[in-house]
């Protein structure tokens, strides 16, 4: 089993299913939020195929900010080996008791500025 499909973030996704928020843009509710380091994936839908769970949603801090899919194996699976630097190897953690929040209300300056781009 993935070591982030937690029985929470099961039963989150089970009322937010793949193509659930379509055009509900700021409105859309972030049901999750996973990160390593200052990389951050705002999740927004996730539907069970096969062995795996695929996600949909923001991620902000790579070479772009974009919507898109990712794989939940493939996310526990991300790791980044700073032991050269005395600082172990990190891995993408789950936020801890984070509640489903529409995105609107989330306080991330990226993110924010992210959405904006999208207004009319």
């Amino acid at each position: 089993m993935c070591r982030l499909l937690t029985p929470r973030l099961k039963e989150v996704l089970q009322g937010y299913p793949l193509y659930s928020q379509d055009g509900k843009g700021k409105d859309a509710v972030c049901c999750a939020i996973f990160a390593l380091g200052s990389v951050r994936w705002f999740i927004l839908e996730g539907n069970a195929e096969g062995g795996d769970t695929i996600l949909f949603g923001i991620v902000i801090g790579l070479m772009e900010d974009e919507y898109g899919y990712v794989s939940l194996n493939e996310l526990s699976e991300l790791e980044l080996d700073l032991t050269s630097r005395g600082m172990g190897k990190l891995q993408v953690r789950q936020q801890q008791n984070f509640q489903p929040t529409p995105l609107r209300n989330l306080n991330d300056q990226r993110l924010q500025g992210f959405l904006a781009g999208f207004e009319q």
